[in-house]
């Protein structure tokens, strides 16, 4: 098997911190990712497999005390949310391992924390004003728009290769029949020559 692949994002969260990520994950191989957060912040994972094999993979994640939280096997796509109860180094493991021969192309997205207020008056008690309500409710819809954005590139990127694969077969199996076309027509005609050859022999031994 070959060595272990673990890649770190040790990164330190004051309020909110969000990964968007697409990486390459070779068979027999397991990727870890690290993140360092304090106690009582919320995390979001999502992922799936846009390509590669049957479009599954291992995914796991454990706390600072190797405990594990979440655990899948030869998922396409999930989601998993927590509050942290201790600070330290949150793991999150992909793995291919189980696959012999074919790589994975994973997305991940890993949100840690509160997202900040887009005005900072919106913590005070008193009811928004007009322009203030107009651009949560701006800011609410774009982030629709983008997470929208994400699910289409991600199915369009999964349809790509998908429709890569299928014409790479097609093609493969065209030539494949075109050759046995070729094989088959070269054999008819040797056999057809094959038959005059003999009754000339045979015309030529009666004279």
């Amino acid at each position: 098997m070959r060595p272990l692949a673990l890649c770190s994002l040790m990164l330190s969260v004051t309020l909110s911190f969000g990964t968007e990520l697409t990486f390459e994950l070779p068979d027999n191989e397991k990727q870890c990712y690290y993140e360092e957060i304090d106690a009582g912040v919320k995390f979001d994972i999502d992922f799936q497999v846009i390509a590669g094999g049957n479009y599954d993979v291992d995914c796991s994640v454990t706390d600072p005390t190797n405990s594990i939280l979440y655990q899948e096997k030869k998922k396409q796509y999930d989601s998993f949310s927590h509050t942290t109860t201790r600070k330290g180094v949150y793991k999150v493991c992909f793995s291919n391992e189980f696959s012999t021969f074919s790589h994975k192309t994973v997305y991940l997205d890993f949100q840690v924390g509160q997202e900040e207020p887009l005005l900072p008056e919106m913590n005070r008690a008193t009811a928004l004003t007009q322009m203030e309500s107009a651009c949560l409710s701006i800011h609410e819809m774009l982030k629709l728009v983008i997470e929208s954005q994400t699910w289409y590139r991600l199915r369009e990127a999964q349809d790509r290769t998908r429709a890569d694969h299928l014409h790479e077969r097609v093609s493969y199996w065209s030539m494949g029949e075109a050759v046995i076309l070729g094989v088959v027509s070269i054999g008819q005609v040797l056999m057809l020559k094959s038959f005059f050859n003999e009754r000339k022999t045979r015309v030529a031994a009666s004279t």
